[in-house]
């Protein structure tokens, strides 16, 4: 039987493989559409290297509450029991998630500027239904 816990390496003698388990992001996809819809805009480069080290270091982190988050991106708004909106970019652009803290998966629903995000309510967007 293997124990998991987020951020950590375990090996299962039965299979023989060794598992990675931290949190996981869905779906990337959004933050490199978003990446291309800039293209050829002075913000594309820096937007990109924001959001690469933005995924990478929410992949790697253990987080078990929204205080943790908050400890972690102090600009970051909590927004409800599981939304988060974090500043990329110098708060030129913002991101909102959906955490599942129990589960360690981070869900993305919005990533737009922040004129755009003045439009859109927090607490209901889908990413699906309200792409921007």
């Amino acid at each position: 039987m293997a124990l998991m816990s987020p951020g950590k390496v375990f090996f299962v003698p039965i299979l023989g493989t060794w598992y990675g388990v931290g949190v996981r992001i869905i779906a990337r996809s959004t933050l490199t559409g978003f990446i291309e819809r800039l293209a050829g805009h002075k913000d594309q480069r820096a937007v990109k290297i924001a959001l690469d080290s933005w995924f990478q270091e929410v992949k790697r982190a253990e987080r078990h509450h929204s205080s943790d988050v908050k400890a972690s991106y102090a600009h970051a708004s909590i927004v409800g029991a599981d939304r988060v909106v974090f500043n990329i970019k110098g708060n030129a652009y913002r991101l909102i998630v959906a955490v599942d803290y129990a589960r360690a998966i981070v869900f993305i629903k919005w990533m737009g500027t922040h004129k755009e995000y003045d439009a859109i309510d927090v607490r209901t967007v889908q990413y699906a239904t309200e792409a921007h």
